[in-house]
């Protein structure tokens, strides 16, 4: 998004309404719960098979995240670095490691630890070198993912109980995030309205390629299940 539309939304609306109202703006056309494949998750179309190769390419995506997380932190300064503090504080503790939760998850699906996939590494890339352009787009790249984290978890957890026989010690991990994420993607907005004027842009442009990266994650586990579909 340009620097003259973000002055636009910033000069219309409280910077907390504008932030957010530019991050919906970029999102708009991909919300990931609009994906074919979470679609086919709600609507308990994927095939075991499938749920279980999402599971192990996912798990490198969250191994990742505490990483991330820090090297995001190590760059910003005052509220913004407290907040993301917090956050990374959740991951690690709230109320166990997170990767030890998804780890239930995958247990329950039978997924195997493995290589991530192009469009997995791809991602992984994208949260794991996000610090080293700047803290601004690090956050940027965090709030892509946060903002719609507790629609998408609860549907996730709802969908594995309804549709695949999960239960709650297989659901642990959407159901936390189900509910910290609400916190966190107001954190992450909150850390966005700290930053000076000229980092909203690239704030904005950590969005857009953390989108980008998300929706063809998801695009490599539809083309990826074509196959199956098609038997």
């Amino acid at each position: 998004m340009d620097e003259l539309l973000v002055s636009h939304y910033c000069s219309t609306m409280d910077q907390t309404t504008a932030l957010t109202a530019a991050i919906d703006a970029v999102l708009a056309d991909r919300l990931l719960l609009s994906h074919p494949f979470y679609q086919r998750w709600t609507a308990g179309t994927l095939t075991r098979e499938e749920l279980t190769a999402y599971a192990g390419q996912y798990r490198s995506v969250e191994a990742t995240l505490p990483t991330a997380l820090g090297a995001i932190i190590a760059d910003l300064n005052g509220p913004a670095k407290v907040l993301v503090q917090a956050n990374l504080d959740d991951e690690l503790s709230n109320p166990a490691p997170h990767l030890d939760l998804f780890d239930q998850f995958a247990a329950a699906l039978g997924a195997d630890l493995v290589e991530p996939t192009p469009a997995t590494a791809h991602l992984i890339d994208t949260y794991a070198t996000a610090a080293e352009r700047s803290g601004a787009f690090g956050l940027g790249v965090l709030a892509a993912y946060e903002v719609q984290a507790a629609e998408v978890a609860t549907s996730k957890a709802d969908g594995l109980r309804t549709n695949y026989g999960v239960d709650d010690h297989g659901t642990a991990f959407w159901d936390v995030h189900a509910s910290l994420e609400v916190e966190h993607g107001n954190w992450v907005v909150e850390a966005l309205a700290h930053l000076d004027a000229d980092d909203l842009a690239e704030a904005l442009a950590g969005v857009e390629a953390s989108a980008a990266a998300w929706w063809s994650f998801l695009d490599e586990r539809e083309a990826a299940a074509a196959p199956l579909i098609a038997i």
